[in-house]
């Protein structure tokens, strides 16, 4: 029977599908992670991003209450982790948002949000490599007194304040090594890599503790006043600087939306998917605190702006000696290695799962027989990571991913909804499981209220991009994938 373009659009696929077709196809995805590993892939995504780095973008927007911009930020994360551990136990398939979007609100609406999610990991992975060449140019300068020279460490396009400007001859050469180094790691196998993940983010963890701990011993309560950063004319003193700052950080908690893309991956995934979002997101949230509140107080807040590499410059000018600056600083070169890692599996996954409904090339979906991993598939994204990484400045990605993320976000909270109604409708019973508490409205509002809220006070400019990047989606969508959709072809 001819589908009207209303019925295309809004076609959906079974819930059950997505557990079969992970489960029965031949070579697809391996079970091959437990509950510990998955959730130390959130982490490992999450925790360096918005603490390595955007420190340095955050602090000069809201001052010392960016303490307050990373509890929004994680206070909007948290309302919208409960809707995916709801929806991570329903549908426990790869592709995360999009695959939650596809089950529910219908297939043009989970493409947008597939196109959203590529932007949101392909610029994360690009952006983090591009902080690692910071922290690797300083550790070379305090471990043997050489640095990278600025040829091979700066980008072709540079943002300036008045918009951007070419810079012939150069590129960013480290970011473009680490891109590789994951590459290689990813295509060798989904276990191999999780192991070394969960590896690399013990050391991130103890390397975080290690800052906080010396840090506070050079704690001022003065480099806390004036604790709001007002600006005239707003009726909350300190609120725009507060949600811009949330807004630019806000990108970091990609990493429980990764969690989500390895449901083809993880053994027994209703349990352990929806533990380890929450888990991933207790322990992201109290180090991001602790991290920033001994940050704030080592350090006056105008010495954020432009500084490279800042944890390890607040080492050492807490302690006046190099060496604790040079131990940060490997410790930011390994832990961000995890960042990247975690960060480019979760985009190839997302077009795996893309691929396996026909809505991309079916390149995307071929698995190697022997390592079980989308080798095709990790090699083009890899390539254009690695490109990204290595001719752009990073200041024009921030905020680009934040907006990405806060879409898809949006999107998942409005499949909770959704998903219970058409539960309801079909006789299923809504009983066991996690499920997001107080009923199936008032969380996900809250999640969609603060997500919109972030959005509103992210850069002209940002938007500007985004609209652009949602035109292409749309054309991408009407002239190839409402055309080789699976579920056209039944």
């Amino acid at each position: 029977m001819n589908q009207t373009l209303v019925q295309k659009l809004t076609r959906t696929k079974p819930v059950g599908l997505h557990a079969e077709q992970g489960d029965s196809l031949p070579g697809g995805l391996s079970r091959s992670m437990g509950l510990f590993s998955l959730t130390m892939i959130g982490v490992g995504a999450t925790i360096g991003t918005g603490i390595f780095f955007t420190m340095v973008e955050a602090v000069p927007k809201a001052g010392p209450s960016v303490v307050l911009s990373f509890l929004l930020a994680a206070l909007t994360a948290g309302l919208t982790a409960l809707c995916y551990a709801e929806l991570s136990f329903r549908i426990p398939a790869s592709g995360s948002a999009y695959s939650f979007a596809y089950s529910t609100v219908g297939e043009f609406l989970a493409f947008i949000v597939a196109f959203c999610l590529l932007l949101e990991y392909g610029l994360a992975a690009s952006a983090t490599a591009i902080g690692w060449s910071d922290y690797l140019n300083n550790f070379l300068v305090n471990a043997i007194g050489w640095q990278i020279p600025e040829t091979l460490r700066t980008p072709m396009i540079l943002a300036t304040p008045t918009g951007w400007a070419w810079n012939a001859g150069h590129f960013n050469l480290p970011p473009m090594v680490l891109v590789a180094m994951c590459c290689v790691l990813l295509v060798r196998g989904t276990k191999e890599s999780a192991t070394t993940n969960a590896i690399m983010v013990m050391v991130k963890l103890a390397i975080l503790i290690f800052f906080v701990a010396i840090a506070f011993s050079g704690f001022d309560a003065s480099n806390f006043t004036p604790f709001i950063k007002a600006t005239p004319g707003e009726w909350v003193p300190g609120a725009t600087g507060i949600a811009a700052a949330a807004g630019t950080v806000f990108f970091s908690f990609i990493g429980l939306d990764t969690i989500a893309t390895a449901g083809e991956e993880v053994r027994n995934p209703k349990r352990n998917v929806p533990i380890g979002i929450l888990a991933a997101l207790v322990i992201v949230t109290v180090f991001y605190l602790l991290v920033a509140m001994a940050a704030m107080g080592a350090q006056p807040a105008h010495k954020f702006e432009g500084q490279a590499a800042g944890l390890s410059v607040i080492l050492q000018d807490v302690t006046g000696k190099a060496w604790p600056a040079l131990v940060l600083s490997a410790g930011a070169v390994i832990s961000v290695f995890s960042v990247t890692l975690v960060t480019i599996y979760g985009q190839t996954r997302i077009l795996y799962a893309i691929s396996k409904d026909g809505l991309v090339p079916k390149t995307f979906q071929t698995v190697n027989a022997k390592t079980h991993s989308p080798v095709s598939n990790t090699l083009i994204v890899s390539l254009v990571v690695g490109v990204v990484a290595g001719l752009v400045d990073s200041t024009f990605l921030w905020d680009m991913v934040s907006m990405g993320t806060l879409t898809a976000f949006i999107i998942v909270s409005v499949a909770v909804p959704v998903l219970r109604r058409k539960d309801r409708a079909a006789g299923i019973p809504t009983k066991g499981g996690f499920r997001v508490p107080f009923g199936a409205y008032l969380v996900p509002a809250l999640s969609i209220a603060a997500c919109a809220y972030l959005m509103i006070n992210l850069s002209h400019a940002t938007k500007v991009i985004f609209t652009v990047w949602m035109v292409v989606a749309v054309v991408t969508y009407f002239g190839y994938s409402i055309h080789n959709s699976r579920l056209k072809k039944g």
